[in-house]
């Protein structure tokens, strides 16, 4: 498979992000001021720079308004994701929300132009295959049915949506001046939202302060840049489907950081989940006859 440069920058981006699942598994505070924290020090990082060279260009109203649809979609499926993490199992919630690319699927076949391919479709159901082995069949028969399971399924389902709808905008306004009005409107919305909720903005520990700088320069800036950047380039079906493999990732940190445990099953659940991924970059429609050709070249 070529690297280009759209693939190379979704690499990167799996990369930055598979480490915010550790960092909220820290608990240095709320899911809801945690999110808002990680999109206020991203735009405030941002901005000054975009200002400076600018390199910031406001479109239509139109656009923009868009642009700022897609900073509240993505700030509320941070937002609900990591109270679903805090209010449950990191596995469960992560399961729940990595069906993005089902939703992404088919909001793709309902309402764009260019409709998900074969491979696609196979290479989801085997990703979710191995998704399941990764976390362990026995997972299945404690999942409980609560708040927090309905928060990361909403979760799936925001982010899903912020992938289509970014994607059309994407293909009219530059990535800076997209991350510009869409961080904007996720720090003012969470904001907000913590306001009223009675969130505490302060008291936080030096260490919960460095980890706030660490998702917004990290798992915010670096990541959404550069899968911003894929996005544009590439099918959303493919992006969505390719983040599943944070998974893997975040697991191996865990490893290392957080000395949680990786099994042989996790190992052939992440095999099974990385080669449904490569199933869907294969451009040929797959059937007997062109896999067992490809095999023996």
């Amino acid at each position: 498979m070529k690297i280009t440069k759209p693939r190379l920058a979704l690499i990167c981006g799996i990369l930055c992000i598979s480490i915010f699942p550790i960092l909220i598994k820290l608990r240095l505070a709320s899911g809801l001021i945690s999110a808002f924290y990680r999109m206020f020090f991203a735009v405030i990082l941002l901005l000054p720079y975009v200002l400076l060279t600018k390199k910031f260009k406001l479109p239509t109203l139109k656009l923009t308004l868009l642009a700022g649809l897609c900073g509240i979609l993505f700030a509320s499926d941070v937002a609900v994701w990591n109270i679903a993490i805090q209010d449950s199992s990191a596995t469960q919630a992560s399961l729940l929300t990595n069906l993005s690319p089902l939703w992404v699927g088919i909001g793709s076949f309902l309402f764009l132009k260019s409709k998900p391919a074969a491979n696609f479709w196979i290479g989801t159901v085997v990703s979710l295959l191995g998704m399941v082995t990764l976390v362990g069949f026995s997972f299945f028969m404690e999942l409980n049915f609560d708040q927090a399971f309905l928060f990361a399924v909403l979760s799936g389902i925001l982010y899903s949506i912020y992938l289509l709808v970014s994607k059309n905008v994407l293909s009219e306004v530059d990535i800076l001046s997209f991350m510009v009005i869409s961080l904007l409107a996720s720090s003012t919305y969470l904001g907000i939202l913590c306001y009223y909720l009675n969130e505490s903005f302060t008291g936080f520990s030096t260490t919960g302060w460095f980890v706030f700088v660490l998702q917004a320069v990290i798992c915010q800036l670096c990541a959404w840049l550069s899968i911003s950047y894929a996005t544009q380039h590439m099918r959303t079906t493919r992006v969505s489907l390719s983040l599943l493999s944070q998974a893997v990732i975040t697991s191996i940190l865990a490893w290392l950081f957080l000395e949680e445990k990786i099994t042989l099953q996790m190992i052939i659940g992440g095999i099974i989940l990385l080669f449904g991924i490569r199933i869907t970059f294969y451009n040929k429609t797959i059937s007997l006859k062109t896999f067992l050709k490809s095999s023996n070249s």
